[in-house]
């Protein structure tokens, strides 16, 4: 019984996935891609900063 609600629940996700994946065009995902990677430096770069400066103060 639970193998089979295992197996219902992958494949309802992967179904829900694909049907999202479906309607986004390829705008939008390197958009999406694109602003996560700037996401992604900004966080890094502010992460370095406040380290930086909290070693100097102590």
């Amino acid at each position: 019984m639970m193998k089979t609600n295992h197996q219902l629940g992958i494949g309802t996700t992967g179904g829900t996935l694909l049907g999202i994946i479906g309607q986004l065009g390829m705008h939008d995902m390197l958009r999406t891609a694109l602003l996560a990677a700037i996401g992604a430096v900004v966080s890094f770069a502010v992460t370095w900063l406040l380290q930086r400066l909290w070693r100097r103060r102590h």
